[in-house]
C-alpha cells in the first residue's frame, strides 16, 4: 500500500505544479480514476488524511489530505446501503482517533482551516451512512458530547468547554440539516428515492433519540458563551472566540428549528435568549438570530391555534416595533452609511415580513372566527411598523416588506369585489399612509447620477419604481379616488411651486412630471383620444370631421395637469432628467395638445432648443430625437405651414452624417469592422430627424412648389454626399470603409425622408392630388441604383437600398415602379437567402398596394425570379440553418405567387415574355404540392393550383354562334392528367398521417381542389372521374359512383368532412 500512497501523493504534486506541464494531464486522469473508484480507493484515502509522522505531525500535505477527503466524500455520498462491519470499524476508529488527536488535544487544523470545514462535511456524510444502521453508530452524538466537556480534573471545579469540538459539533449539525432538510439543496439535486428515504429515516431517528440533547447542548453553549461575552475582564481574544461560538451556535439552532419539535426550540428560556441576542453588539449574531426567528415563525404547524399561540408567545410585533425605532434613530444620527447596520435593518424588515405573512395566512385560512379576529388584530398592529420599514431610504430594506404588502392588497381587492360598501376607515387610513410612502419612495435619490448610463443604481431604482407602481395599482383597485387625488394633488403642488418661484429640488420636480406621465394609466376612465382631456358633450361621427374649438370646454383632471405642466415652464428646469420626463409626457399624450393648441408651440420650442435636440449631451439628444419625431407626427395637422418650414430649417445643423469607425483591434475582420461601424445607435436616432423632415415637408401640400423646393433643399446635399462617397469608393475600393458606411447612412437617410410623407392611398380616392415629390424621389431612386450597382457586394448597402425603395414606393405609388427590375437585377446577384425572403415579402406588399399598376414590373420580374428561386430550392440541404432558410424561401415564394393570382394579375404568368416558363412553374408547384414533408408549403401550393384551375380551367362558352375561350387551351388535360393524379396520390402515401394537424389541413385543401375541378369543368369532370380516372385506380364501380356523387352534390364543409372520413376508412390500420 505504501507504494500506492506514494503514487497518489506524486500525482497530486504534479497536478498542483504548473511547471510539470508534460505530465499534468496524466496526473489528473490518474487522480480522476482514484476518485471514481472510491468504493475501493477509500482505503488509500483514509491513511492519507489521518496518518501522522513519528513526532505526531500530519504525514501528508494539506493538498493531499484535501484530496483524500474528496475520495471519502465520493465513497459516502452515494451510499444508501449499510457499510460492512469491518469497513465501518476501520473508518470509525480512524476518524475518532483523528478527532481526539486534532480537536481534543491538537490545534484543530489551525494552519489549514479549509480542511476543518471539509472534514465536518465528510464526517456528516459518514454519519448519514451509519447513524440509522443497527450496530454501527447510533451513539454518534453521545460520543461527540463526551468530547465537548472533557472529564473533570482535580485543578478545576467546572470543566471548560472544548472550543474546537464545539465548533466541529455546530458545523456537523449545520451540515446534517442541510443534507436532510434543506429544500433548496434537495431541489438542486437530481431526485433519488433512496436518498429521500434515507434522509427521512435520519430525521425521524434524530428526533427520537438526540433532538432534545442536541438542542440543550446548543442552547447551553450559546447561553454560556453569551454570558462570557459580557464579562468586563474578558480579553479581546476571549471575546472574539465567544462571539464566534454564539454566532455559529445560533446559526446551528436556526438550521434545525424547522424540522424538530417546536416545544424544544421555543421555551421560556429560549425566547428571552433570542431577544437578548437581537440587541447584541455583534452584527453576525444579530443577523443569525433574525434568521433563526424567521424559521421559527415560518415553521409549519397543523393547527392554526398552535401557530397563533406561537406568535403570541414570541410577541415579535412589539420587539420589532422597538428595534425599528431604535435602529432608525441610530441611522439618522450616523454621519455616513454603515452597511452592516443597514443589513441588520434589512434583516429586521424580512423578519417582520415573515411574521406578517404568517398572520395573513391565519386571517385568510382559519375557519375559527376567534383565531381570525385575533390574528387580524395582531396584523393591524404591525402595519405601522411595516410602513416605517418601507419608508427606509435604502431600497433593499424598503423592498423586504413588498411580499407582505402584495398579500394584504390582494386581500383588500378580494373584499372590495364582494362588497359594495366604501372602504372602511381603518383600511383607508392605512392605504393613505401607504400611498404617501409609495409617492415618497418614487423619488430619485438627490445624489443619483442619471447621466451615467452604466450606473447600476439607476437601473435598480427603475426596477424599484416599477415595483412601487405595481403596489400603487393594487391600491387603485381598492380605492381609485384615493390614488388619483393624491397623485394629482402632489403633482399640481410641485408644478405650482416651481411656477411661483419656490425652490424645488430636482428629484421633486422630476417626480411631479412623472406623476403626470403615469396619470393616464391610473385614471381609469372610459373613452380614448381627445375626450380624455376635456369635459364636453360626446360628438357624433359627422361632427368629428368639423373643426371644433375645444378651448370652450373645461379640462378633465388629467387635462388640467398637462396644461399646468406646459404653462409652468418646468421644461426649463436646469436638470436634464426633469426636461426629458417632460418630453416623454408630451409625446405620450399628443391628444391633449389638440384640445389646447396653444400648448404646442411652447412644447416644440423646448424640444428644439438646448433643452432638447440642441442639448450638449448625446444620450439626451438621442432620446429626444425619437420623442420629437413622435410628437410632430401626432400633432402635424395642427402645425401651420410657415411654422413647419421654420422647424425644418432649425434641424439643418443636426443632420450632417458623421462616421466613426470602431477600433480595428476589437474586430476580427474588415467585414466585422464595417458591420460595427454601421450599427451606430447615434445614427439610428438621427434617422428620426430625417423622417421628421419628411413629415414637415408634407405639411406644405397646399403649396406644391414650396414643398418641392424645401424637400430638394434637404435631398440635394445628401445626393451630393452620395455621389462623393461613391466616387471615393471607386477610387479606394473596400480598403477605406468610411465611404461605404457613408453611402449606407445617406441611403437610409433618404429613405426616412420618404417615410415621413403620407403613404400613397390604395385604392386612390376620387380627386386625390398626389404630393409633388415624384421627380425628386425618382432622382433619388436612380442615384441609389447607381450606388447599388457599384457596391452590391455589401449586404448593408443592399439592405439600405431595399428599405429606401420600399419607402419611396410607399410614398409615390406606381410612379417609380419601373426601377424595380433594375433593383432586383442588382440584388439577385449577391442575395443571401434571408434577403431573398425579405425581397419576396416586399414585392408581395407592393402587389397588395399597387395592384394592376405593378403589372409591367411583374412581367419583367417573375421569370428571372422564378428561375433563381427554383435553383435555390433544388440545392441540397445541409444542417438545420439551411433547412430553415429553405422553408422560409419556399413559403415566401408561394405566398408571392398566390398574391399575384389573388390580385387578378394572372396574365403575367402567360404573357409573351413569360409563357415559355409557365410549364416549368406549374411543374415546380406540383412538385411542392406533392411533398408531404412540408405540410404548410404543400397546402399553399395546393391553394395556388386551386386558383389556377379556377382561372385557366374554364371551359369555352358559345353565344350567338361564336365560341369564347375563357380558360387556357389544353389546361383541362393538365388538370386531369397531372393535378388530379398528384392530389389523389398524396393521402395514400405511407408517411401521410391523418392525426397530424398539418396533414389534416392538406387533406382539406385537396377536397377544396377536387370540388373546384367539378365546379369549373362541370359534367365533363363528373364523366372523367366516374368513367376514366377512378376505374383506372382500381375503384369498384359502386364506390366510384358514391364518391363522384358526393363530390358533385355536397357543399364544401360537408365534402371536406366526408373526404376525411373516406380517406381514414380507406387507409390500412397503423
Amino acid at each position: 500500500m505504501e507504494q500506492e500512497l506514494d503514487q497518489v501523493v506524486q500525482a497530486i504534486t504534479i497536478a498542483s505544479d504548473p511547471a510539470q506541464a508534460a505530465l499534468h494531464q496524466q496526473a489528473l486522469d490518474y487522480l480522476g480514476t482514484i476518485q471514481q473508484n472510491a468504493e475501493n480507493t477509500w482505503r488509500l484515502a483514509l491513511p492519507l488524511f489521518v496518518d501522522n509522522t513519528a513526532d505526531g505531525v500530519r504525514k501528508y500535505t494539506p493538498q493531499v489530505r484535501f484530496f483524500a477527503l474528496r475520495v471519502l466524500d465520493e465513497f459516502f455520498d452515494n451510499r444508501f446501503e449499510p457499510l460492512d462491519d469491518e469497513s465501518f470499524r476501520t473508518i470509525q476508529q480512524s476518524l475518532v482517533g483523528y478527532i481526539q488527536s486534532e480537536y481534543v488535544y491538537g490545534p484543530a487544523e489551525a494552519n489549514s482551516t479549509f480542511l476543518r470545514n471539509k472534514f465536518s462535511h465528510t464526517l456528516t456524510l459518514f454519519f448519514l451512512c451509519t447513524y440509522t444502521t443497527p450496530g454501527q453508530w447510533p451513539t454518534f452524538f453521545a460520543d461527540l458530547f463526551s468530547l465537548i466537556r472533557p472529564a473533570q480534573s482535580s485543578s478545576s471545579s467546572e470543566p471548560a468547554f472544548n472550543r474546537h469540538i464545539i465548533l466541529l459539533f455546530f458545523h456537523i449539525v449545520l451540515e446534517i440539516s442541510g443534507e436532510v432538510a434543506d429544500q433548496m439543496l434537495k431541489s438542486a439535486r437530481t431526485f433519488n428515492q433512496a436518498r429521500q428515504t434515507r434522509d427521512a429515516r435520519v430525521r425521524d431517528a434524530v428526533r427520537e433519540r438526540d433532538a432534545a440533547a442536541i438542542n440543550e447542548a446548543v442552547l447551553t453553549i450559546v447561553s454560556e458563551s453569551a454570558q462570557a461575552m459580557k464579562k468586563s475582564d474578558a480579553s479581546s481574544r476571549e471575546l472574539e472566540e465567544s462571539v464566534e461560538i454564539v454566532d455559529l451556535g445560533i446559526r446551528t439552532f436556526g438550521s434545525y428549528v424547522g424540522w424538530i419539535d417546536i416545544n424544544l426550540t421555543v421555551t421560556p428560556t429560549t425566547v428571552p435568549l433570542l431577544f437578548n441576542l437581537l440587541a447584541e453588539k455583534s452584527l453576525p449574531i444579530r443577523l443569525a438570530t433574525c434568521v433563526a426567528l424567521m424559521r421559527i415563525i415560518a415553521k409549519g404547524l397543523k393547527e392554526p391555534g398552535d401557530k397563533l399561540q406561537l406568535l403570541k408567545v414570541l410577541s415579535l410585533g412589539q420587539v420589532l416595533d422597538a428595534l425599528e425605532t431604535k435602529t432608525r434613530k441610530e441611522q439618522i444620527e450616523r454621519t455616513e452609511t454603515d452597511e452592516g447596520e443597514e443589513a441588520y435593518r434589512e434583516a429586521l424588515g424580512k423578519l417582520l415580513n415573515v411574521l406578517g405573512l404568517e398572520l395573513t395566512k391565519l386571517v385568510e385560512d382559519s375557519t375559527s372566527e376567534e383565531i381570525t379576529a385575533e390574528a387580524s388584530l395582531h396584523l393591524t398592529q404591525i402595519l405601522p411598523v411595516m410602513l416605517r420599514f418601507m419608508a427606509d431610504e435604502y431600497d433593499d430594506t424598503c423592498s423586504t416588506v413588498f411580499p407582505l404588502l402584495h398579500v394584504i392588497l390582494t386581500s383588500y381587492k378580494r373584499s372590495r369585489k364582494t362588497s359594495s360598501e366604501p372602504t372602511d376607515a381603518t383600511k383607508r387610513s392605512f392605504l393613505t399612509s401607504l400611498l404617501q410612502v409609495i409617492l415618497t419612495k418614487m423619488k430619485w435619490d438627490e445624489e443619483a447620477d442619471l447621466e451615467d448610463p452604466d450606473e447600476d443604481d439607476n437601473a435598480e431604482f427603475e426596477t424599484m419604481r416599477n415595483e412601487l407602481r405595481t403596489l400603487m395599482d393594487g391600491i387603485l383597485v381598492v380605492d381609485q379616488d384615493l390614488v388619483t387625488e393624491a397623485v394629482r394633488s402632489l403633482s399640481l403642488n410641485t408644478i405650482g411651486a416651481f411656477q411661483n418661484g419656490i425652490a424645488v429640488k430636482w428629484n421633486d420636480a422630476e417626480l411631479g412630471v412623472y406623476l403626470v406621465y403615469i396619470f393616464g394609466e391610473i385614471n381609469k376612465v372610459s373613452g380614448k383620444g381627445k375626450p380624455l382631456f376635456y369635459q364636453g358633450p360626446a360628438l357624433d361621427r359627422d361632427k368629428k370631421k368639423i373643426s371644433i374649438d375645444y378651448s370652450e370646454y373645461p379640462l378633465t383632471p388629467h387635462g388640467e395637469m398637462l396644461f399646468a405642466l406646459v404653462q409652468s415652464n418646468i421644461s426649463s428646469y436646469p436638470h436634464r432628467s426633469v426636461t426629458l420626463q417632460f418630453f416623454e409626457t408630451a409625446a405620450r399624450y399628443p391628444d391633449f395638445f389638440k384640445v389646447r393648441r396653444e400648448c404646442i408651440m411652447p412644447t416644440l420650442e423646448a424640444m428644439i432648443d438646448t433643452r432638447g435636440l440642441h442639448n450638449s449631451d448625446a444620450n439626451h439628444r438621442s432620446r429626444v430625437n425619437y420623442l420629437f419625431h413622435r410628437f410632430i407626427k401626432e400633432v402635424r395637422s395642427d402645425i401651420p405651414a410657415e411654422v413647419a418650414v421654420n422647424i425644418a430649417n432649425s434641424l439643418r445643423d443636426l443632420l450632417p452624417i458623421e462616421v466613426q469607425l470602431p477600433d480595428a483591434d476589437d474586430s476580427d475582420s474588415s467585414a466585422d469592422l464595417l458591420s460595427e461601424a454601421i450599427k451606430n445607435s447615434a445614427f439610428d436616432s438621427q434617422l428620426y430627424l430625417y423622417e421628421t423632415v419628411g413629415t414637415l415637408c408634407s405639411l406644405l401640400s397646399k403649396t406644391p412648389d414650396r414643398l418641392a423646393s424645401l424637400l430638394l433643399s434637404f435631398v440635394k446635399p445628401l445626393m451630393s454626399e452620395l455621389s462623393d462617397n461613391l466616387q471615393a469608393y471607386r477610387t479606394k475600393g473596400s480598403q477605406d470603409l468610411i465611404p461605404i458606411v457613408k453611402v449606407h447612412h445617406v441611403v437610409m437617410a433618404l429613405g426616412n425622408i420618404a417615410k415621413g410623407f403620407p403613404e400613397y392611398p390604395t385604392p386612390v380616392p376620387v380627386g386625390y392630388v398626389p404630393f409633388p415629390v415624384n421627380d425628386v424621389f425618382g432622382e433619388v431612386a436612380q442615384a441609389i441604383l447607381v450606388c447599388l450597382e457599384a457596391m452590391n457586394v455589401f449586404k448593408d448597402v443592399r439592405d439600405a437600398s431595399r428599405f429606401t425603395f420600399a419607402r419611396i414606393l410607399a410614398t409615390t405609388g406606381p410612379n417609380v415602379t419601373h426601377f424595380i427590375p433594375q433593383l432586383m437585377a442588382n440584388l439577385l446577384t449577391q442575395f443571401e437567402p434571408s434577403e431573398l425572403v425579405d425581397f419576396l415579402n416586399f414585392i408581395g406588399l407592393l402587389i397588395h398596394k399597387l395592384q394592376s399598376d405593378l403589372f409591367n414590373v411583374l412581367d419583367e420580374l417573375i421569370s428571372p425570379l422564378s428561375v433563381h428561386i427554383t435553383g435555390l430550392l433544388t440545392q441540397p440541404i445541409s444542417g438545420t440553418d439551411d433547412q430553415r432558410v429553405h422553408f422560409e424561401t419556399k413559403k415566401a415564394y408561394i405566398a408571392l405567387l398566390n398574391n399575384i393570382l389573388a390580385s387578378k394579375l394572372q396574365t403575367v404568368f402567360i404573357s409573351e415574355r413569360n409563357l415559355g416558363g409557365f410549364d416549368s412553374l406549374m411543374e415546380s408547384m406540383l412538385g411542392i404540392a406533392g411533398d408531404i414533408s412540408d405540410p404548410p408549403c404543400q397546402k399553399a401550393a395546393l391553394t395556388f393550383l386551386n386558383r389556377c384551375i379556377t382561372i385557366w380551367g374554364q371551359p369555352a362558352s358559345s353565344a350567338n354562334g361564336t365560341v369564347e375561350q375563357k380558360g387556357l387551351p389544353g389546361f383541362e388535360q393538365y388538370i386531369y392528367e397531372r393535378v388530379v393524379a398528384t392530389v389523389f396520390r398524396i393521402p395514400s402515401l405511407p408517411e401521410f398521417n391523418l392525426k397530424d394537424a398539418g396533414h389534416g389541413q392538406v387533406l382539406h385543401e385537396i377536397a377544396n381542389l377536387l370540388q373546384t375541378v367539378f365546379k369549373t369543368r362541370g359534367t365533363e369532370a363528373y364523366d372523367y372521374f366516374l368513367g376514366v380516372f377512378l376505374p383506372s385506380q382500381g375503384w369498384p364501380p359502386e364506390t366510384a359512383l358514391d364518391f363522384t356523387g358526393k363530390l358533385r352534390d355536397l357543399d364544401s364543409k360537408a365534402f371536406r368532412k366526408y373526404f376525411t372520413e373516406f380517406v381514414r376508412s380507406s387507409r390500412p390500420e397503423s
